[in-house]
């Protein structure tokens, strides 16, 4: 981070209740579980809070730094649809646009009935940029049993064959039917991975190439990439958990049953499905990235404006609006999430958005966005409050909700 860190008082801030965020997830650590913790928290342009608790790898006695460095899983997502929505305002790309126009394969691809036939798109609704960001493309994930098509996603080894690039996992995906009609269900899925191949196609040039040159240079994100380079990797921290969601016939009751079972261990397999070494190939839009708590939260920060440190605009402030307003309709709400619903959030593009504070079930307010990643990374910006903060872990698929501890921790020592 570029800003100073402040004295909280000054951005109304109370330090003294900000010092209860380590403890309490010092708790975690100390049971046993979670290796360690590194937070982060801005407001009004001013780092007021930085801590890290725990082990970066308990094993070898490396305790967490402010560099670490973590696997951010499905927190890959925002950045991905933030650097689309920069060729949006290119007007080289709109909403509504079929995804066909660009992807000429998903012209093809079939809708899965209720009466298990296969149906064409329709032809004046078909499969459209925003279904992507926003999850109502009717693609799924190959760890999700409640469609039939995970088993051909599964089949297809969509989610853990590291070695295949982007476009050859998106030519795959577009031969499977959608689960239903583009538009008509909301269920999280594969959709940002063909939007990060958009990017490719409308760009012409590699995803992470375009997401340097048009976010992490600017934004002084230098730890964040698909990959970690060799003189890095000792800054990366140990997995810790249930077993691999990504992994090899994968699916979500697997990984419950593992909770019941209390199997949580170090899991370095992960490193098969998401590798450190091979950035030429493992790029995705759904997951892949590599970032730090202080690279993400300049990430974050650029959210509630637009701009970079130096000033200069890297989206619009009306774009940055339409992404982080509700694109669902009230039948498509209470998103739900392997099963659980999330009441009080509707979603936008890339992002879960705030819309009744009462049913979140923590602190929060109205128009509050970001999104959690599979090893419990967590994210999110409050533009009501000029807040963003950052939550970094690694820990697979946790049931517990340190995430939200650190919420109520946050929003307990505002004092204005």
């Amino acid at each position: 981070m570029t800003q100073p860190a402040s004295a909280p008082e000054d951005v109304g801030m109370d330090a003294a209740r900000l010092e209860h965020i380590a403890p309490a997830l010092q708790r975690y650590v100390d049971a046993g579980t979670y290796g360690g913790f590194s937070t982060l928290v801005m407001r009004r342009d001013r780092v007021v809070h930085a801590a890290q608790v725990g082990w970066q790898d308990r094993e070898a006695g490396v305790p967490m730094a402010a560099d670490s460095i973590f696997r951010i899983y499905s927190m890959t997502k925002p950045i991905v649809c933030t650097a689309l929505m920069t060729l949006y305002e290119e007007g080289r790309c709109q909403l509504v646009d079929p995804v066909a126009k660009f992807i000429p394969a998903f012209g093809a691809t079939k809708v899965l009935g209720a009466d298990g036939k296969l149906e064409d798109q329709h032809m004046l609704r078909p499969l459209q940029v925003r279904d992507l960001m926003s999850h109502t493309c009717g693609l799924s994930y190959d760890f999700f049993e409640d469609y039939s098509i995970g088993a051909q996603y599964r089949e297809a080894r969509l989610m853990n064959d590291a070695g295949r690039s982007l476009e050859a996992l998106i030519a795959e995906l577009a031969k499977i039917p959608l689960a239903f009609h583009p538009g008509t269900a909301w269920h999280y899925s594969l959709g940002i991975d063909v939007a990060a191949h958009l990017i490719e196609v409308i760009a012409d040039q590699p995803l992470g190439d375009f997401l340097r040159e048009r976010l992490f240079a600017p934004l002084g994100m230098d730890d964040t990439a698909f990959g970690v380079p060799a003189d890095k990797r000792a800054r990366l921290a140990a997995m810790y958990g249930h077993p691999d969601l990504i992994g090899r016939d994968a699916t979500f009751p697997q990984i419950f049953q593992a909770f019941l079972d209390k199997n949580v261990a170090r899991r370095d397999e992960v490193a098969e499905t998401y590798p450190c070494d091979a950035p030429e190939v493992f790029q995705r839009g759904g997951l892949g990235l590599f970032s730090t708590a202080a690279d993400y939260l300049a990430f974050a920060r650029m959210l509630l404006d637009g701009r970079a440190p130096d000033g200069r605009r890297i989206i619009g402030r009306k774009t940055l609006e339409l992404m982080h307003t509700n694109h669902l309709t009230a039948a498509q709400l209470p998103i739900m999430l392997g099963g659980a619903p999330m009441p009080g959030w509707g979603f936008g593009l890339g992002s879960r958005v705030a819309l009744d504070v009462g049913q979140l079930g923590v602190s929060g307010s109205l128009g509050e966005f970001g999104w959690a990643g599979a090893a419990k990374t967590y994210y999110w910006v409050d533009p009501a409050e000029e807040l963003a903060a950052v939550l970094m872990t690694q820990f697979m698929i946790g049931f517990d909700l340190p995430e939200y501890d650190f919420r109520a921790l946050v929003y307990q020592a505002i004092d204005d």
